[in-house]
């Protein structure tokens, strides 16, 4: 059902927009990744780069962009040739990185419990086998003729 058929009260929309933005953002699959690899401390591009499988260098300049544009890194450009740039959670997004944790804590604590509740709905929710096609009785089968 899209959202124009769904009567949503103004309020909780107003209410809900900052959160869907914010997540729309920050749970993204490559910022997740991001996050997790600066939470250690300050990190390299070259090692983000290495330590998150799949993605693409303009992926990752992307990502990294926005976050330090919703000011969850920070980006240090040191003055030496080459430059030496360095990435860095903000006091910001080390809370959320806390918060990230304890969601991938719930996630392992009840893996198995969702898994058995998928289970148990595709179980039920699954058609009985259908049955199966057979002629009609009290009509009489005509041959097919031959040339």
């Amino acid at each position: 059902m899209s959202r124009s058929h769904t009567h949503v009260p103004g309020e909780v929309i107003e209410q809900a927009c900052p959160l869907v933005e914010v997540l729309d953002h920050v749970a993204g699959k490559w910022s997740i990744s991001i996050l997790v690899a600066a939470a250690r401390g300050p990190v390299r591009f070259t090692e983000l780069e290495r330590a998150i499988e799949g993605i693409s260098r303009r992926m990752l300049t992307l990502n990294l962009r926005r976050l330090e544009r919703d000011g969850l890194l920070t980006r240090t450009v040191y003055p030496t040739v080459p430059p030496k740039v360095e990435y860095s959670l903000t006091a910001m997004a080390q809370e959320l990185y806390s918060y990230l944790t304890g969601l991938v804590e719930w996630a392992e604590r009840h893996s198995g419990a969702i898994a058995h509740a998928r289970a148990a709905y595709d179980t039920a929710a699954a058609p009985a086998d259908p049955p199966r096609s057979q002629p009609e009785r009290g009509r009489a089968q005509v041959p097919a003729s031959s040339p």
